[in-house]
């Protein structure tokens, strides 16, 4: 049965793609990315291997947190286009064998949402207790902030209602009381509506702050998972193949909370931030000892749930899981001038000028992060090896204009301007880096993701399997392998710049089948002793006495 089960718990094996309509291609030529863009471009998702496509927010909003700041769950921003052209990329994904999640941003609103301007009114409002108040500010501690370059207090006073209101990220988001039984409902009714539109579920932001609201009087969320269990029985109801995936950047322990008891009751995935941040410091170091910590530290989950692994997101790259000197570590390695630091724990940049274009380093990152147990996770640009752009404020330098081709803008857009600048010079500008000249070139970046993203989705011990690390004899090499259903997949990653080997023992016979070359490697004894380039990156196919492989 173990192979049967593999379709209906797809999120396990997926490869998800995650983009922002507004950034990806234009269609109608206004200079803002939009929904008949994304359209044009299904083909080119489908044919890399994306399973799921990640919308970030599409809902009307007044943009001041890159849609992030919501006026109407049950909208689609006039800028992209209209429920219409949505419906017809889902539907269109879907043919494509294609799912589709969104952002479900539900734990604060817009300032503008009707919700918000009808709570202004006072204590008599119908809304006024969708939000969390208090006739006197309440006292914080230091840290409590988010973004303490922009906001210097959790708490911001408005005349109309003459109270303060709690907003955990910034002033124009007041968050939603969860703990008013209304809210919940309404939680559920916009989770619903979108069901209703095609969608496969949700990538839940910020999930803590959602379940665990502060400023409330004690008592009055008397258990804070319930939330996320009575929307995950919802969903089931309304689609049982529908996933959450949640934004819980906690330590392990923690995280194991957020996907509910031993069945799995909450969310389905969990993007694994700690194991992110490993990635990093074992880069900085060229060891393979921070990350086999990291993944040594995740505690077991549900057998239907998953951790989700990404090797850059959407945000500054945070480091605030690593200690201080750590952190500093990563910030000596691959961003040393303030410019490209943020907050002080985190990175405003993209993988590939981290480590300076060196495609060897950025090949072998994205194999690792791919053969780690989970599921991997794209952010778009990923795949034609996109740099940053520090001309766009704070974090959004990473939320540039895709690259299309060498043509004006980057082929995103024929209007005189875009919605924001392109990375126009220099070795990562659009007419160095772009799909129309990757995708005639077969040593490009672009043709080696997707045989990456191919092999990971003919490797289900990856996404199923137990693993465990094996000892490699170099501290540079972090080896581990991946069983399930009497298959196994064994991964050898070189992190340092120089030549080594790697000396395994698999502990039985067999021959292991190298998945993107041509070599093939005997255990003698159940050992065996691979050379190892600089950053090289390795994947195997243990092949057992009188076992067949697939091609």
């Amino acid at each position: 049965m173990k192979r049967k089960v593999t379709s209906d718990v797809w999120w396990k094996n997926a490869v998800i793609y995650c983009l922002d309509v507004e950034t990806f291609l234009d269609g109608d030529g206004d200079g803002c990315g939009d929904l008949a863009g994304l359209a044009e471009r299904l083909d080119y998702l489908a044919g890399l291997g994306i399973d799921c496509m990640w919308l970030m927010p599409f809902m009307p909003s007044r943009q001041r947190d890159d849609g992030y700041d919501i006026i109407d769950f049950y909208g689609v921003d006039p800028r992209l286009g209209t429920h219409g052209d949505l419906v017809e990329v889902v539907r269109t994904a879907g043919d494509r064998g294609m799912r589709v999640i969104a952002d479900l941003v539900v734990n604060h609103t817009s300032d503008h949402h009707p919700w918000f301007r009808e709570a202004r009114r006072g204590p008599e409002s119908p809304y006024h207790e969708f939000y969390v108040w208090s006739d006197e500010k309440p006292e914080e501690k230091p840290g409590d902030v988010v973004f303490p370059d922009q906001e210097n207090s959790n708490w911001a006073f408005d005349d109309e209602a003459e109270r303060w209101y709690l907003h955990r990220f910034y002033s124009h988001q007041p968050d939603l009381n969860v703990s008013n039984p209304e809210v919940r409902d309404e939680i559920a009714q916009v989770a619903g509506y979108w069901l209703e539109q095609g969608i496969s579920g949700f990538r839940v932001d910020a999930v803590p702050f959602l379940i665990e609201p502060v400023g409330l009087p004690k008592g009055a969320v008397a258990d804070p998972h319930e939330l996320l269990r009575d929307l995950r029985r919802f969903m089931g109801r309304r689609n049982g193949a529908a996933a959450l995936v949640g934004e819980v950047n906690l330590p392990p322990k923690q995280q194991r909370e957020f996907f509910g008891d031993e069945d799995g009751d909450e969310l389905q995935l969990v993007l694994s931030f700690t194991v992110n941040q490993a990635i990093y410091l074992a880069l900085a170091r060229e060891e393979a000892a921070p990350l086999a910590r990291a993944l040594e530290a995740l505690p077991a989950i549900p057998e239907d749930c998953q951790w989700a692994n990404f090797v850059r997101n959407h945000d500054e790259l945070t480091l605030d899981k690593l200690t201080e000197d750590e952190r500093q570590e990563v910030f000596a390695a691959f961003g040393p001038d303030e410019e490209l630091q943020l907050y002080g724990r985190g990175l405003r940049r993209r993988l590939p000028t981290m480590l300076d274009g060196d495609q060897r380093r950025i090949r072998m990152v994205y194999s690792l992060a791919f053969s780690l147990p989970g599921t991997p996770v794209l952010f778009y640009g990923e795949e034609i090896g996109m740099a940053e752009n520090l001309a766009i404020d704070g974090r959004y330098t990473v939320r540039g204009p895709m690259q299309w081709s060498g043509e004006p803008h980057g082929g995103f857009t024929t209007a005189d301007e875009t919605v924001r600048p392109m990375v126009e010079d220099g070795p990562f500008g659009f007419r160095e880096v772009n799909v129309a000249r990757q995708r005639r070139d077969p040593d490009a970046l672009l043709n080696w993701m997707e045989r990456l993203i191919r092999r990971r989705r003919e490797c289900p011990e990856l996404g199923w399997g137990d693993w465990s690390l094996l000892p490699a004899g170099d501290s540079a090499v972090f080896a581990h392998r991946a069983d399930w259903d009497r298959s196994t997949v064994v991964a050898v990653h070189n992190l340092g710049g120089r030549d080594t080997s790697a000396q395994l023992e698999l502990g039985e016979d067999g021959i292991l089948t190298d998945l993107f070359a041509e070599e093939e490697h005997h255990l003698e004894g159940g050992a065996v002793s691979l050379a190892l380039n600089p950053y090289d990156a390795r994947w195997f196919r243990l092949r057992r006495p009188g076992q067949r492989l697939p091609p």
